[in-house]
């Protein structure tokens, strides 16, 4: 796995946190890793951005911007009304293309969810995805509601021919209702993939050197994490 694209099932579900987790773990083993952020809203030109934060907390990669839209909008709506050019599917894909040739993984961060406009045409993180072949992480939230959008989700990138590597929890409270605790089997099956990992609410908290010795406890083997999917089932089953 050169490229992983990474969405989220909506804003705000710990799709940055999450590549920072990924990234820290991959670097933890030795690989360079790249984070590219395709497209950046609701940030000035001087202040600190996804990719940013996700160096901060994983350390030693390699960041990558392709555009950047003062208001926190979907992209393609947000350059619209900032009167810039929009990012086109096929830049990105160039983009991670390029840079999967001088690093061991390139991760590519979406806006919000996987359907979220890029430009006019209607393009998204799918389209750049397929142009790549490259599998894609999907961090969802934990409690009520997430199993009606993963599993939406799912289904389109398989209508894509799109390959699903699994699901990631953005943020696991430290008291988890019922909704959540029952989630954790159900996800799974509403994705028709895998479990593969929790990240602990509040993880971005973490001083830096901290967040990158836990990152691996929080992600499954196949993302170069010690986490045990059927352990955490079972601990938080209702």
């Amino acid at each position: 796995m050169r490229v992983l694209m990474i969405t989220g099932t909506g804003t705000e579900v710990g799709k940055t946190v999450t590549t920072a987790a990924v990234a820290a773990a991959a670097l933890a083993t030795g690989r360079s890793v790249a984070v590219l952020k395709a497209a950046q809203t609701g940030v000035g030109p001087d202040e600190r951005g996804d990719a940013d934060e996700v160096a901060r907390l994983a350390g030693a990669v390699t960041t990558s911007e392709l555009a950047r839209f003062p208001e926190p909008l979907a992209p393609g709506t947000a350059a619209r009304r900032a009167g810039m050019a929009p990012v086109h599917p096929h830049e990105v894909a160039e983009a991670a293309a390029k840079l999967a040739t001088e690093h061991d993984l390139v991760l590519v961060e979406g806006a919000g969810g996987l359907l979220v406009r890029f430009d006019a045409a209607g393009g998204t993180l799918a389209d750049a995805a397929r142009l790549l072949d490259a599998p894609v992480l999907l961090v969802a939230s934990a409690g009520l509601g997430t199993l009606n959008i993963t599993e939406l989700t799912a289904r389109e990138l398989g209508s894509r021919g799109l390959r699903l590597a699994g699901v990631v929890i953005g943020s696991w409270p430290g008291a988890p209702d019922l909704a959540c605790r029952c989630n954790v089997a159900d996800l799974p099956e509403a994705a028709g993939a895998p479990l593969l990992g929790a990240l602990p609410a509040g993880a971005s908290a973490l001083a830096p050197a901290d967040f990158r010795t836990a990152a691996p406890t929080w992600l499954a083997p196949r993302l170069e994490g010690t986490w045990d999917a059927e352990a955490f089932r079972v601990r938080e089953a209702p």
